[in-house]
């Protein structure tokens, strides 16, 4: 016999597996083990002061790309950022124009649905 310990939506399950034999059984689950709480990622700094726009993630993903900095001015559209999620490539743009007031991630961060990536003024 086998012990695993398997994450399903984030709840941890203890199973255990028998090993051999001709039988084909399915595995009987235990009760479900605490799941060790997520460790909070720390907030990646903000470069330059906050403005009052907040231009956010549509979607998880993985940030490839920051095509402007603080400071720039840009149109409504235009785009500030590239997001990876699905294998897809998607361009973070202005909801306004504005000037950067901070950039809030960096190439590479993993971001949540929701985090605001930066600001504008």
């Amino acid at each position: 016999m086998k012990k695993y310990t398997i994450t399903v939506n984030g709840v941890a399950y203890d199973v255990t597996v028998e090993e051999g034999g001709n039988a084909v059984s399915a595995p009987k689950a235990a009760a479900p083990a605490a799941a060790p709480a997520p460790a909070a990622a720390p907030a990646p700094a903000a470069t330059g002061a906050q403005g009052s726009v907040k231009v956010e993630a549509p979607m998880p993903g993985k940030i490839l790309a920051v095509k402007k900095k603080v400071g720039d001015a840009v149109k409504s559209g235009e785009a500030i950022l590239v997001l990876e999620a699905m294998k897809m490539e998607n361009e973070i743009v202005a909801p306004q124009d504005g000037t950067v007031a901070s950039i809030n991630v960096a190439v590479g961060d993993a971001v949540e649905s929701g985090a605001t990536l930066a600001t504008l003024n």
